[in-house]
Formats: C-alpha cells, structure tokens, sequence
C-alpha cells in the first residue's frame, strides 16, 4: 500500500475518535512555552476545524493536488503572518504522531514512518515561506 493511501486509511480512524483533535491540541500546547503561547486567543472550536482541513490538504498535496492550499498556509504563517518560527513544525508533527498513535489503535511502525514521510514534503513546502 502506498504511504498516502496508509495515512489517508489511519487518518479515518483517528477522525473517527472524538477526542483526536482535543488530544492533539493537549500534546501540541505542551509541548513548548512557544507553541502555548500561539493559542492563548483562539476560538479552538475553529481551529479544529482548520487543523481537518489542513491534514487533509497535506495527505492531498502528496497524492499530487496543486500547492495552492499549502502555498496559502505558508504565507498566513511566515513572519509577515502568524509568525509560527519552522521548529515548531517538528514539534507539531511529533504530536500529531503521539495522537495518532493513542486514537489508531491498528496504527503500527510502518503507518507512522508514513505519517512523517506524507505530511512531511507539504511542511518542508510552508516551512519555506518563512
């Protein structure tokens, strides 16, 4: 099985999880006084919502969707932007990977190192916005 298509079949079953994206959140805003402090004022309903989409647009990109989407994201987060500094994607996509295993129960080694692999060619992508 390609890896999209492993990540895309992980991805349904951790949205099937209505705690996913709350134990996402819960790792990702423990993970660095930095990070914490970006959410401070967010509507965390919507950004849920956001954080759905932008997965999705990530699983996509790697399946070959135009940039378009993640090229937006890139430049609403670089320094003229949110100003969301590149190490903070390490730290993202490590806890997306935490959540990922706590609500994919069939998830293994393989599923994970798919994950990173995916997810991470559309995150070089915004990283070089910054």
């Amino acid at each position: 099985m390609r890896p999209a298509d492993r990540v895309m079949q992980s991805y349904g079953r951790c949205c099937a999880s209505p705690t996913f994206f709350d134990t996402f959140y819960r790792l990702f805003t423990g993970s660095s006084p930095a990070v914490r402090e970006k959410f401070v004022n967010t509507d965390m309903s919507a950004q849920k919502h956001l954080l759905r989409a932008g997965i999705l647009n990530l699983v996509l990109y790697a399946r070959g969707m135009p940039d378009s989407k993640l090229r937006a994201i890139g430049q609403s987060h670089s320094r003229e932007g949110f100003d969301i500094r590149p190490e903070l994607y390490d730290l993202w996509l490590d806890s997306l990977l935490l959540a990922v295993r706590e609500h994919d129960g069939e998830a293994g080694a393989e599923d994970l190192a798919a994950w990173r692999e995916v997810l991470g060619k559309g995150i070089a992508l915004i990283k070089s916005f910054y």
